[in-house]
């Protein structure tokens, strides 16, 4: 069975925000929640990198972890979903996530704020498949129409992948074998391969 997983390549990142704007559209997030943001690092310094950050859906993850009414679960794909019907909106979840993945879908006052949103790699939550009711609080369900998320699909230099952890690390094993460590080595032909 597979695992899916992200993987953002640092050396093909050009912070275009393609993934960003799809994942919007797709899902219709509400306004105020970013279910995947870019993040630079060393911005406007030689050597910046830029890398696509989202819900990573961890092996065992700390958002589930730390719920007190146990509202996140983990697929048979491996892909770390949450329960919105369960959900209290404690914020637990924001606190504990490295990534800063689980997010409130409106600015008000703490203890109101309504259930938390996450990156769902586009595989819906616990209501039927490809459902009014699926969509209205997840977004679109792509895993089950056999697609990957639009976010990875939609990146233009094929920095942001997603789809099977065992493949993805095949992928770019080999494009760091290809880039190796030499300067002959730099060029489109080589860093985009």
């Amino acid at each position: 069975m597979a695992r899916m997983k992200f993987l953002c390549d640092a050396e093909r990142c050009i912070e275009c925000n393609a993934c960003v704007t799809a994942c919007k559209n797709e899902n219709e997030v509400p306004w105020g929640v970013n279910r995947r943001r870019v993040v630079t690092i060393n911005d406007g310094e030689p050597g910046e990198k830029s890398i696509s950050v989202a819900c990573m859906h961890c092996t065992d993850a700390p958002c589930a972890a730390v719920c007190p009414v146990d509202c996140f679960y983990t697929t048979d794909d491996g892909v770390v979903l949450h329960d919105k019907d369960q959900c209290i909106g404690c914020g637990y979840c924001f606190y504990a996530c490295p990534f800063g993945a689980p997010q409130y879908p409106q600015a008000s006052a703490f203890g109101v704020r309504g259930k938390m949103d996450k990156c769902t790699f586009c595989a819906g939550g616990p209501e039927a498949d490809g459902s009014p009711e699926e969509y209205e609080k997840y977004g679109a369900n792509r895993l089950s129409e056999g697609k990957l998320p639009l976010c990875a699909e939609m990146c233009s230099t094929k920095a942001l992948l997603g789809g099977d952890g065992d493949i993805l690390a095949d992928i770019y094993r080999e494009r760091v074998l290809l880039r190796g460590g030499r300067p002959q080595t730099w060029g489109w032909d080589t860093a985009y391969s």
